[in-house]
């Protein structure tokens, strides 16, 4: 396997985007052209390369609220094996140009596929794909080893030596120490740390006390409508993240998550390469079919050999029966103004203790507010007249009764118009959610810390948390129309 460009980005947010390092293989390209023929695709100059990688992750044009190369219906991105299609002298398509961001940077590669080009192989049996991937996540360690966010010093230091390491790791365009063709196996059993070698793309080994991570982090979204003609929707998918500070050069580790004896089953499991062995039960319940009490609902065990850096070691989803909050809203024209009513219960089962909880009122396609009479049963209202918005700080409790309302009136009557929305228009509006809650998962799902096996010479400290927060928490104001899907909302 061979790459015929490196490309190192940083960006914020999608702003201040410049590419800090590049480097193309001409030996490799020789390659790509003749094994591509009439149908090879030469790599542009960096800045073209720059605009189309953003254009294909949606960073650029950010103001535009439609793009056609980006926003297109037909156009389907398949990250992180992206589709680039240059126009101009050698004008074709780079394919696949693989990716991944974290913190300020994009890495991004361009692997010789020697295959050919028609018809498209799939990318499951493209060796260079995974290879790659595991060349770029090296690269992302050796740049940000102390985790996403660096300063721009040690950023720019590491860049520096960033020519001299790609030469050691990939001399000629070709990594060294990555998977190989029909390679067995990894044995499961433990050798000697003595005969293990270590990949060169790692940064080094562990030395010093011995510390595992394991933080799970549970996240809800809904829709509710508050109809009785529009089935209200919520989903919940986990990702178990780990950080493991342990000496030798693959240390063994077990993670085992357990459910409540009434827990309903994980389903649609994912995990990292690292898992060494699992069981096939584990992997073959799926939300698409009908659950029944033959479901396996765990322990789920995972060992595995874990790299340096912090990683996902699984995700999954889980049926609950009801959302943590659930809530009404009601819009109402009165002679130029709104009356707006709110109701937000907290189920019984969820923990009554946030981190932190408000709602977001936005108001669109109206002038700039004027007078605002609302009042709260708890928490905080703070005003934004400039942004037509109304946030309720609930704080870190719902009060005893477990309920909270707001009822009042809004006048827009300021001298400017406020903001805009294409969908939100008349009485078209939402609440938006956003909560944390500490030490508690909807699922009940939770990693105990006896629970977490470290084959070491030293006693490691372990250390695990769990937490419920939202994310696309919508109710809709049930007097409007609002957009309804009709089936199940997809991850």
């Amino acid at each position: 396997m061979s790459v015929r460009a490196v490309w190192i980005i940083s960006q914020e947010k999608g702003e201040n985007v410049s590419i800090r390092y590049s480097r193309r293989f001409a030996t490799v390209e020789h390659r790509a052209q003749s094994l591509a023929g009439g149908s090879y695709a030469a790599v542009p100059e960096d800045s073209t390369v720059l605009q189309l990688l953003l254009t294909e992750l949606g960073l650029s044009d950010s103001h535009k609220s439609y793009v056609v190369l980006r926003d297109d219906c037909v156009h389907r991105q398949r990250s992180p094996a992206l589709e680039l299609r240059v126009d101009g002298p050698g004008k074709g398509v780079l394919w696949p140009v693989l990716a991944i961001s974290q913190g300020p940077l994009i890495l991004a590669c361009l692997p010789l596929v020697d295959a050919p080009a028609e018809p498209r192989p799939p990318l499951a049996s493209l060796l260079s794909v995974s290879q790659g991937l595991t060349l770029l996540a090296g690269l992302q360690t050796f740049l940000l080893s102390s985790g996403s966010m660096i300063d721009s010093e040690g950023l720019a230091s590491r860049l520096a030596m960033l020519p001299s390491v790609l030469l050691q790791i990939c001399p000629l365009g070709t990594p060294l120490d990555v998977p190989l063709l029909g390679t067995p196996a990894t044995s499961t059993a433990p050798t000697p740390a003595g005969s293990q070698k270590q990949p060169a793309w790692k940064t080094g080994l562990h030395r010093g006390r011995a510390v595992v991570n394991v933080a799970l982090v549970e996240t809800v979204r809904s829709m509710q409508y508050g109809n009785r003609c529009r089935q209200d929707l919520w989903d919940v998918f986990g990702t178990v993240s780990c950080k493991c500070e342990v000496e030798g050069v693959l240390p063994n580790v077990t993670v085992t998550l357990t459910l409540p004896p009434n827990g309903s089953p994980l389903q649609d499991i994912l995990v990292h390469p690292c898992v060494t062995s699992l069981d096939s039960s584990i992997l073959t319940a799926s939300s698409i079919d009908n659950c029944d009490g033959s479901a396996f609902s765990g322990p789920y065990k995972f060992p595995f050999s874990p790299p340096l850096e912090p990683f996902r070691l699984c995700s999954y989803t889980s049926q609950v029966p009801v959302p943590p909050i659930l809530g009404s809203y009601q819009l109402k024209e009165e002679e130029n103004q709104l009356r707006v009513s709110v109701n937000l219960k907290l189920h019984e089962s969820v923990k009554n203790s946030f981190e932190y909880c408000e709602a977001r009122l936005p108001f669109f396609n109206r002038d700039q507010m004027g007078v605002v009479d609302v009042k709260v049963s708890s928490g905080q209202l703070d005003v934004f007249k400039e942004k037509n918005l109304l946030v309720w700080v609930l704080g870190q409790k719902f009060p005893k009764c477990r309920e909270v309302t707001m009822e009042g009136k809004i006048s827009f009557s300021g001298p400017t118009a406020g903001p805009t929305d294409p969908l939100c228009t008349e009485l078209t509006a939402y609440i938006k959610l956003y909560f944390k809650v500490p030490d508690m998962t909807l699922s009940g799902c939770c990693v105990d810390q006896h629970s977490v096996q470290v084959y070491s010479s030293a006693k490691p400290r372990i250390i695990t948390c769990r937490e419920l927060q939202s994310k696309e928490y919508f109710i809709w104001n049930s007097t409007g129309s609002a957009p309804v899907s009709s089936g199940q909302m997809m991850l």
